[in-house]
């Protein structure tokens, strides 16, 4: 056999299997990497869809990835206006003399919650962060009880903060990688306006210039934040998003090595999910998607959507062959109140449901009349003994 054919036979004989795949139809997507890091996650935004996942959900410690909850509660704070950004803030001894990373503010000085709500996204100042927490609730203590009540109610069930820096309190102050990309995705999605910040590069306070320390900013165009993280018992942490045309990712990597290795790891995260998955839109919230017949109501139809925005995360180049199917109750009976579950939507690709979302009724039907009752029971009646 010549050496052209030897080749030509091993080609087939090592990638028959793919060649098979692709013809079939079958989805072949290659394994996520593995990282060198205790604990990782990577997720779409829009669709909440984890596509690679490690030690996910052991409990570690967070270092200055607390921070970014720190920040959402004084997010939350301007949000519903017991806070404002031109509010100065007394810094206090405690603030300043709290070791750690630093924005370098003076004890008895009034700093602007602006100005320390930078200090503490871009420069990760652990001083400020104790200067903002004991202005909002009284004293760091008391703010951490509102971190965790945040962390509660978005369902971060595995996370404990003791203070409002990250510092270590041994087996008291936790999370995990899942908690933390759950807390990522309220930040952008809930304050996009403050997220902002996360990309900046640099911030000027007290003529000290400090970088932001996500190398990523620099080394990726897309990537927009988050936050960076270490201590000895924590190792290298980072929290990063990067969006690419309209795909948002978030991946958060913990207990890396060093300062390069959490950039390299959170980085080879990123490219993998862009480089093999998609994200669409399918369906906007509250629009109408069926309107099934109600027995006994006052009126005949109900409207059913979406409580949410229908987002669905595929393998790239296999958009063209999803069906989307609408799988409504049967019988559907007055009086319906707004929000009652009544199907479903199941998008299928290959004959694998990649995503299903309760249809609910978009508007209430009060229980008919009499006489609109009656009716409906006979017709009912009718179709029932003709079998239909």
């Amino acid at each position: 056999m010549s050496s052209k054919k030897i080749i030509i036979f091993l080609f087939f004989l090592v990638f028959s299997p793919f060649v098979q795949a692709e013809f079939s139809g079958e989805i072949v997507i290659p394994a996520p990497p593995r990282l060198a890091a205790s604990s990782y996650i990577l997720q779409d935004f829009d669709s909440g869809q984890i596509l690679a996942e490690r030690n996910a959900d052991k409990v570690l410690p967070p270092a200055s990835l607390t921070k970014i909850m720190t920040a959402y509660v004084a997010f939350t704070e301007l949000k519903v206006g017991r806070l404002s950004l031109e509010e100065k803030v007394t810094v206090s001894e405690k603030a300043w003399r709290t070791q750690g990373s630093k924005m370098f503010i003076e004890v008895n000085k009034r700093i602007t919650i602006e100005d320390l709500l930078q200090g503490i996204i871009i420069q990760s100042g652990n001083d400020a962060s104790v200067a903002v927490a004991e202005h909002i609730a009284g004293s760091e203590q008391a703010f951490a009880e509102m971190m965790n009540e945040q962390a509660r109610r978005l369902k971060m069930n595995s996370t404990h903060f003791m203070n409002a820096t990250g510092l270590p309190v041994p087996s008291q102050h936790y999370t995990t990688a899942r908690d933390l990309a759950i807390l990522t995705r309220a930040v952008i999605r809930d304050f996009p306006e403050y997220y902002k910040w996360e990309a900046v590069k640099e911030f000027t306070f007290n003529n000290i210039t400090q970088k932001n320390r996500n190398t990523l900013l620099w080394r990726d165009e897309s990537v927009d934040g988050v936050k960076t993280g270490h201590t000895e018992e924590a190792g290298y942490c980072l929290v990063a998003s990067a969006k690419r045309q309209k795909m948002r990712l978030i991946s958060v990597v913990l207990g890396t090595k060093s300062k390069s290795a959490r950039a390299n790891e959170s980085q080879t995260l990123l490219n993998y999910g862009f480089r093999f998955y998609e994200t669409h839109k399918l369906y906007d919230a509250n629009t109408v998607l069926a309107s099934p017949r109600v027995w006994k109501g006052a009126t005949e139809t109900v409207e059913l959507g979406l409580a949410e925005d229908l987002f669905v995360t595929i393998s790239r180049r296999h958009y063209a062959e999803m069906k989307a199917t609408t799988d409504v109750d049967y019988k559907i009976m007055a009086p319906i109140e707004k929000g009652d579950q009544l199907g479903a939507v199941n998008v299928m690709l290959h004959n694998k449901i990649v995503s299903s979302k309760p249809l609910i009724a978009l508007n209430a039907v009060a229980i008919g009349s009499f006489f609109q009752r009656a009716y409906d029971s006979a017709l009912m009646l009718i179709k029932s003994n003709n079998g239909k």
